[in-house]
């Protein structure tokens, strides 16, 4: 996220926490189609981490970035922490450990959002290139410890960095060594935003399978095909996971909000100044807890908005729905992530046919999956049927799904050619952690090196 949420707008009552989110619907001529991507830099000479400060370092790539785009520099003090296009409609941010992130425009097709993608990664080679510096697109730091890992100069992370190792094993890991392929897709209605919800929150686990891409950790095999996959299981598991309530029949924003609610904060901002939260819930903080210990102690709209931007479930709501569940991976995953989604749910007879797939399963069938997919990928199960199954049907699924939105390129191509690379693990039954480790058993002789190089934007 590039740009924490400053508005003043007071709150009174919980029942208008509710009402922020359900604010949200739009026309479904309206949807939109919002990407977000991240990556490793490193330096090419040697497969180094890229720090933030210096000649050839993060903070350059980003203000080498907005000189190029004239985006709007965001700040945290006196660091450049992203880019805001002047319209407020994409950004560019940072990762705990200088992950660089292109958070897109909401854009009508898939069509856009591949060429956007390679536009960004275009302008950024050109500005990285004489740094000497690289992009990785896999889903886990393949080779750096945490100790070589960097730690870029942002306040909201410096009181994550304190607060991560308190409430579980794997927080830090998901801050400063994953990266991820997300989607942000529009709902029409309450009623909607369930059934998308719940069916893509059942069907995360699959995604985290096809897009399985981090099995090295600290220079070898971990042991996994997600690490990533893996360290959600146990980073803070009040704020994130499977949301059972989401499986109730009359599930809605009340529900989400009354949950979120009683999630521990992590910050507030006043007048520029981080104040860590993480000793309080937003109910103790709706019900006076700060007042004595700070000036502007009453809570915001743009407190809970922030607050919302914390909570890390399988699928998070906000005014929109964010896809959560897959590893990072190059280029051509960039663009299949989203055509994965919107296929199954922009489509209402295919959200209807993913509906119908995921029907039977219940909350403990959908994180018994979620537990197994980490170390199995494709061969783990649910309900006695293979993940490799289900996630032809859900493929298939999407793929009507887009033939049906017909959203077609200068070629007369509809949105369907961007599920290819998930067409080719589904012919192949392996994913592309599997393939990483064959080349790594194989042609890479036991070197994790030669991922920088043939994983590299």
């Amino acid at each position: 996220m590039a740009r924490d949420t400053i508005d003043q707008t007071p709150l009174s009552s919980v029942s208008e926490l509710s009402a922020y989110l359900a604010k949200g619907p739009r026309p479904k001529d309206q949807f939109r189609i919002g990407t977000e991507h991240e990556k490793f830099a490193f330096f090419r000479a040697d497969n180094s981490p890229v720090p933030y400060f210096g000649d050839a370092s993060i903070s350059a790539l980003l203000k080498g970035m907005q000189e190029k785009l004239g985006w709007e520099p965001i700040m945290d003090g006196e660091n450049i922490i992203g880019l805001g296009e002047h319209s407020g409609m994409g950004a560019i941010s940072i990762e705990p450990g200088g992950q660089f992130e292109l958070s897109g425009a909401p854009l009508e097709t898939i069509h856009e959002t591949c060429r956007e993608s390679n536009r960004h990664l275009a302008v950024l080679k050109e500005i990285a290139e004489p740094m000497g510096i690289r992009f990785l697109g896999i889903g886990g730091s393949p080779k750096w410890t945490s100790v070589e890992t960097p730690r870029m100069p942002k306040s909201r992370y410096e009181i994550m960095t304190r607060y991560m190792p308190k409430i579980g094993s794997q927080g830090l890991d998901m801050m400063y060594r994953t990266c991820t392929i997300q989607v942000n897709l529009d709902f029409s209605s309450e009623e909607d935003m369930a059934a998308k919800m719940r069916v893509s929150m059942k069907l995360q686990s699959i995604a985290t399978a096809l897009f399985a891409s981090s099995p090295f950790t600290e220079g070898k095999p971990n042991g996994l095909l997600s690490w990533r996959g893996d360290i959600w299981r146990d980073t803070d598991n009040q704020r994130s996971g499977v949301l059972p309530f989401v499986f109730k029949p009359d599930f809605g924003f009340e529900d989400y909000a009354e949950w979120a609610l009683d999630v521990p904060m992590y910050f507030i901002v006043r007048d520029g100044k981080y104040h860590d939260c993480t000793h309080l819930t937003f109910r103790q903080f709706m019900n006076g807890a700060l007042k004595g210990d700070i000036k502007d102690w009453e809570p915001t709209i743009g407190d809970w908005t922030n607050h919302l931007s914390t909570l890390f479930p399988d699928v998070r709501l906000k005014r929109f729905l964010e896809m959560r569940g897959a590893d990072g991976g190059p280029w051509r995953r960039i663009c299949a992530l989203p055509a994965f989604w919107v296929g199954l749910l922009y489509d209402d007879t295919a959200l209807a046919d993913a509906e119908a797939l995921t029907k039977d399963w219940s909350f403990e069938d959908v994180v018994a999956m979620r537990d197994a997919v980490p170390a199995k990928g494709l061969k783990a199960e649910i309900r006695g049927k293979a993940v490799l199954d289900v996630a032809r049907d859900a493929v298939a699924i999407s793929k009507a799904g887009l033939k049906a939105r017909n959203r077609l390129n200068g070629e007369g191509q509809d949105e369907s050619i961007f599920l290819q690379p998930l067409d080719e693990v589904l012919a192949k039954k392996t994913t592309m952690a599997e393939d990483m480790l064959a080349l790594y058993h194989g042609r890479w002789n036991g070197s994790i090196e030669p991922v920088f190089e043939e994983y590299q934007y």
